[in-house]
């Protein structure tokens, strides 16, 4: 819950931003941001480094970070009423499955509530309307969801010993991946909202810290639907 109300302000800053600069120069200025503020939590961290920590944080990493690019682009170009629940039904709903086929079990009352919860967050976009910026929102919307949902499973994966090292794995791979987009000359320009932008970044890394020690202490299905109530 802590995970899903860090990623909630954070997306949030990320959002306005990407409506005053585009959304690949706000996510790699966030996604930098990040790094550099896990790189000392990780050196804090008990933990070390793996060939699955580093594979399976990599492959986390860039799900997150195709769902955030994708997910600041829909908030720059369509309702965040549709844009942010959408996103979040998708996203909780791969680490639910993702678990059960892994064997894992809630209970009767667990179940009760993750559907509960599955659909407080549909219902959060009840209403809005349906131009087609919506149309636009929706696509952006399942994309963001595909790619945060593949970033919850990817952090499941990573050993149990390996501390923050699969964040810093995947932060990396992602920083790089925009780093190398930047260079097209299109996407070059002024920015505008940095304070936004760190905000959102620092926000973005402290949610993934906390998703990340609950997969640890908990099941995925359940970590995976309360951290996607970040829309509300």
């Amino acid at each position: 819950l802590s995970s899903a109300v860090a990623y909630g302000f954070g997306d949030f800053a990320g959002g306005l931003a990407a409506r005053r600069t585009p959304a690949l120069r706000v996510t790699a200025v966030a996604q930098v941001a990040g790094l550099l503020a896990l790189l000392p939590a990780a050196f804090l961290v008990p933990g070390h480094i793996s060939a699955g920590a580093v594979g399976f944080g990599a492959l986390a990493g860039v799900g997150g970070m195709s769902g955030l690019l994708l997910y600041m682009r829909g908030l720059a170009v369509g309702p965040m009423g549709v844009v942010a629940p959408l996103s979040a039904v998708v996203g909780a709903g791969l680490p639910l499955v993702a678990g059960v086929l892994d064997g894992e079990r809630p209970g009767a009352v667990g179940w009760l509530a993750l559907v509960v919860a599955l659909v407080a967050i549909s219902l959060a976009s009840a209403g809005s309307r349906g131009d087609a910026a919506a149309g636009a929102g929706l696509v952006f919307g399942l994309g963001a969801g595909a790619g945060f949902g593949l970033f919850f499973v990817g952090l499941d994966l990573t050993p149990d010993g390996s501390g923050l090292w699969p964040l810093v794995a995947g932060r990396v791979v992602s920083v790089t991946l925009l780093a190398l987009a930047l260079l097209v000359p299109a996407q070059r320009g002024p920015l505008h909202g940095v304070a936004l932008m760190l905000l959102c970044g620092v926000l973005d890394t402290a949610a993934n810290v906390l998703f990340l020690l609950a997969t640890r202490t908990g099941s995925l299905s359940v970590s995976g639907v309360l951290v996607s109530l970040y829309p509300v």
